[in-house]
């Protein structure tokens, strides 16, 4: 099950209605009260929801107090862990400690209604460890984390549950300076970037006929792979499978198709490695990075035909170093079941459930869901 937190900046957008150009600081968003302007915080994370209702159910929700998304999830009658009773005006502060919170209860996704400046708020607190999914609520809407529209919003839940083409993305994050927007003046600043999740067909120099080529797109991607490794000087392990296979001829690596490889800075450092072999060499302090695929139309990541990457291993390496690769097409032969993993460790099972990135194309990323409850 998926674990999303729902974040609302409730008093965003106030000031559009009001011509203030912008919401940001309190004494802006009480003038804006004043002359009887509208936010639109709630009201569009509402429609989102309501895009999503048909899986909001599957999904392990997490929020903050009050009108920052508590009221809205009980209004769904959805269960939810509340993180901090919260009833005073929100602010960016606040924003700021909630996604902080979230970034500790380890949830897989973001999901907040705001704008630019809640995007702002949002970055200094997760930087891009997490990936983001905005409902676009504010005034100035420069940034380019948010959804088009909240009913899209809604959608990318739809298909993140239901195993369909989610790409991933990195979005910037801009600002105006409203005081300078009031005078006339346009001045942007870049502030980063955030990890965010929006809809994903397929590229056009990867397609015939209207189809992904398997084949092109499994060179992009080992293209990139390639490229990444040869840009860095850790040590890596090459899994089995096809896919995996293309990266290791692409190394000129004496590689198997059905064992583990391994690989550091031009050299190859093991063939066909067993359990025992990866234990003896690396320092849980030190990780290598893990190179898998997943088996088409089953989807098993782990735990099928790769035992040799045993559970005490791989509580060993970070999420972030696992490089998870496959065309979209085979994706899609999963008919929206999510990638599985069975390591015989159930609380690792349980620990790697959740959104993972997986390569897709050059420069090419998609999240998909894994779990590790096969067939319920």
């Amino acid at each position: 099950m998926l674990k999303i937190a729902l974040l609302i900046n409730p008093i965003a957008g106030i000031g559009g209605t009001a011509g203030l150009k912008g919401s940001d600081g309190q004494a802006v968003q009480h003038k804006a009260a004043a002359l009887g302007g509208v936010p639109r915080g709630v009201a569009r994370m509402r429609r989102t929801l309501a895009r999503a209702k048909k899986v909001i159910e599957q999904i392990d929700w997490v929020t903050w107090g009050g009108s920052m998304g508590a009221e809205l999830l009980d209004e769904f009658e959805i269960p939810c862990q509340v993180l901090e009773i919260f009833a005073g005006e929100s602010t960016g502060i606040e924003t700021h400690r909630a996604a902080a919170r979230f970034l500790d209860e380890n949830v897989d996704l973001l999901v907040f209604a705001g704008g630019d400046g809640t995007a702002r708020d949002i970055l200094a607190a997760i930087e891009n460890r997490l990936p983001v999914l905005g409902v676009p609520a504010g005034v100035k809407m420069h940034s380019g984390v948010f959804a088009t529209t909240p009913e899209v919003a809604g959608e990318v839940l739809v298909r993140l549950v239901h195993g369909g083409l989610v790409t991933s993305t990195l979005g910037d994050v801009r600002d105006l300076d409203e005081a300078a927007l009031r005078a006339g003046l346009l001045r942007p600043r870049f502030y980063g970037e955030l990890l965010v999740p929006e809809l994903g067909g397929f590229l056009q120099h990867t397609k015939q006929g209207g189809r992904e080529s398997e084949v092109l797109a499994l060179e992009e991607i080992t293209a990139d792979v390639v490229e990444r490794i040869e840009a860095d000087n850790r040590v890596y392990i090459l899994g089995p499978g096809s896919s995996v296979m293309s990266v290791k001829h692409s190394l000129s690596m004496e590689a198997t198709l059905i064992g583990l490889d391994v690989w550091h800075a031009g050299t190859q450092l093991g063939k066909d490695v067993n359990a025992q072999w990866l234990h003896d060499r690396f320092d849980p302090g030190h990780p290598p990075v893990l190179i898998v695929s997943f088996t088409r139309t089953q989807g098993f990541l782990f735990g099928r035909g790769n035992q040799q990457l045993s559970s005490q291993f791989l509580k060993n390496i970070p999420r972030r170093d696992v490089w998870v690769i496959g065309t979209r097409s085979k994706l899609l032969s999963l008919q929206g079941r999510p990638l599985l993993i069975d390591t015989d460790d159930p609380e690792l099972d349980r620990a790697w459930s959740g959104l993972l990135e997986v390569t897709t194309g050059y420069e090419d990323r998609m999240w998909y869901r894994v779990d590790y409850r096969a067939g319920l």
